[in-house]
């Protein structure tokens, strides 16, 4: 909704899935009314009554269907509730044509968000340093620096961004890795879990089949971790529990930090969150980490 409100000349939702009870409770764009519709199509008059100054357009085809030349008209594309394997051919698809690229999602009482974009060129405001001359009074005339805080200046930087499939990919046996693991939020791993679930069972977890799904998210964190050469036990055994429906506070958490993230990447305006944003409901706490950056 954000990119919407802050106008950005246009933006196409694209979704070929059905709206589901979950989602009229976490979607603040879909009314109430009957689920046999296009989640695109049900969020369409909701989001176009954000800024009627925004061209909002529906496609409802299925993403994997999409060719290459359909994301290249984007100045920046967002994914979310798609298979690892989609997230990592579409990025790699984004950083090839200096196409911003976005994903997050939420599972429960956690969300994440990460950015890829590519070599990115912003500026920043910063206080600007100016010289002050001591008077004779205070002994022999000197320059004293400091900052006025009335007067600014832009900075122009340059921040480079690793691909998903890199991020994702960390070699934790290297000695620099073992040394970062302590400070690396177990969130980065279980969305590891997370997405190994939903690549198996083609969904996320439900609540209709809490039983099954928390016994299999256990057995898929100790495979996923053991993969990565990590201990399990960086996850804690009660994690599963926590891991259902998209909680509407957290939506709000990781979709306003997304969107926020996306503006500032469109308008090259601001230091962005390089690379990862992790949220825990259960903590009230984020936290950005680079991961996969050399």
């Amino acid at each position: 909704a954000l990119p919407i409100l802050a106008g950005v000349k246009g933006l196409t939702m694209l979704d070929h899935k059905q709206v589901t009870l979950e989602d009229t409770r976490a979607q603040f764009l879909i009314p109430k009314g009957p689920l046999v519709r296009n989640r695109a199509e049900a969020s369409l008059e909701r989001a176009q009554n954000l800024n009627p100054m925004v061209d909002v357009k529906v496609d409802t085809e299925d993403i994997e269907t999409k060719d290459e030349g359909f994301f290249t008209q984007f100045d920046a594309v967002c994914l979310t509730c798609c298979s690892r394997d989609v997230m990592v051919k579409i990025d790699h698809i984004c950083h090839k044509h200096n196409i911003k690229f976005f994903t997050g999602d939420v599972f429960g009482y956690h969300g994440f968000m990460f950015a890829d974009l590519g070599e990115h060129e912003f500026v920043e405001e910063k206080t600007k340093v100016v010289k002050s001359r001591v008077g004779a009074e205070d002994g022999p005339e000197v320059k004293k620096v400091k900052l006025d805080e009335n007067e600014t200046t832009m900075v122009k930087k340059t921040v480079t961004f690793c691909q998903l499939k890199d991020a994702l990919e960390v070699d934790w046996s290297s000695e620099k890795a073992k040394a970062a693991l302590r400070k690396t939020p177990s969130d980065y791993f279980l969305i590891h879990v997370l997405m190994k679930f939903r690549t198996d069972k083609g969904r996320d977890p439900l609540p209709d089949s809490y039983a099954e799904d928390c016994d299999l998210l256990l057995q898929i964190r100790n495979d996923v971790m053991d993969s990565l050469a990590v201990n399990p036990d960086l996850i804690p055994e009660d994690f599963a529990s926590y891991c259902f429906s998209e909680m509407a506070p957290v939506c709000a958490v990781v979709g306003g930090v997304l969107s926020q993230e996306i503006v500032k990447a469109l308008s090259q305006r601001d230091p962005p969150h390089n690379n990862f944003f992790f949220f825990d409901g259960m903590k009230g706490s984020g936290i950005v980490d680079s991961l996969g950056t050399k």
